[in-house]
């Protein structure tokens, strides 16, 4: 590939021109929006201030310095692969989210701003007990579970997850922010690698909700780079939902709360689930910083 190349004819720049911090910046943004990026200027700084090992702050403090050659090299490279829809976070390998950096690869889902909803909810409904005991369903990078361990200090969290890999990273994640000795990893789907004695305060989970239907509807970042297995759930997206509804009674304390994840044009449906369960009351649908409804949430009786 030949970006960022100087020498390169009909750059339509000078070659006597230096490539600077700004310059690349530029030329990164211009390049990646003609790919398709919604955020190509941020995604310009986060990946040069990667290459440069660097913050990205340092990037405006540095606009005339001359990156190295192994530091355009390193940046050729991730707006290469950048081009190519690959997200951002698996680029530079990590993620934050709840003012939290969390380690991603592309064996779990990229922490979203809006998942941040359930965290608030969760922590909301976890503070009346002393010590409440927290079940994470697909837990992926761990970004929930973690979050609520940190900013829950007596919490004890359970997190599953059909994938090692995802386990593993949530492992990485737990042990970076000091609460692996509060968390139960534990591999299976949903509630299978459950005793069934296991009781819990709440249940959150953000599990798979998008229709199979709506796969070609995607972000070519998500389909063609965040797992499946992860994403998708049936013919209406609610598949697993539906699972976890029917199931999650067993493993709730009573007047426990389960808390879920949901796609806003699903708020109707699933809220329909849960009033047709004869186990939940109080149900409940919180909408995010966008005003979107984001999560459904619901008390056992």
């Amino acid at each position: 590939m030949s970006v960022l190349n100087p020498l390169q004819e009909g750059d339509g720049v000078s070659s006597d021109e230096p490539w600077t911090v700004k310059r690349i910046v530029d030329w990164t943004t211009a390049h990646l929006k003609q790919h398709g990026s919604e955020t190509p200027r941020l995604d310009s700084e986060i990946l040069l201030a990667h290459a440069r090992g660097c913050t990205r702050i340092e990037i405006y403090t540095h606009f005339d310095d001359i990156p190295t050659e192994a530091q355009r090299s390193t940046m050729r490279e991730l707006v290469s692969r950048r081009a190519q829809h690959e997200p951002v976070a698996y680029l530079v390998g990590h993620r934050e989210f709840f003012g939290l950096d969390f380690r991603v690869t592309s064996d779990v889902l990229v922490p979203r701003p809006e998942t941040e909803t359930l965290v608030v909810e969760a922590l909301e409904r976890a503070e009346p007990f002393e010590n409440p005991r927290i079940l994470d369903i697909g837990t992926g990078s761990g970004c929930l579970a973690v979050s609520i361990a940190v900013n829950h200090s007596n919490a004890s969290i359970t997190a599953t997850d059909v994938s090692e890999q995802a386990l593993s990273i949530a492992r990485e994640n737990a042990q970076a922010h000091g609460v692996i000795d509060r968390m139960r990893l534990l591999k299976g789907d949903l509630f299978g690698p459950l005793e069934s004695s296991d009781q819990f305060e709440l249940i959150v989970s953000n599990p798979p909700y998008i229709a199979d239907g709506e796969r070609d509807q995607l972000p070519a970042d998500v389909s063609l780079h965040e797992p499946h297995v992860a994403l998708f759930a049936g013919a209406d997206g609610l598949d697993v939902i539906r699972r976890l509804i029917e199931r999650a009674p067993k493993h709730l304390v009573d007047r426990g709360h389960l808390l879920l994840e949901i796609s806003p044009e699903q708020a109707g449906a699933v809220g329909e689930c849960l009033s047709a369960s004869a186990s939940f009351a109080d149900i409940k649908t919180i909408k995010d910083l966008s005003d979107h409804a984001r999560v459904l949430a619901a008390r056992r009786k």
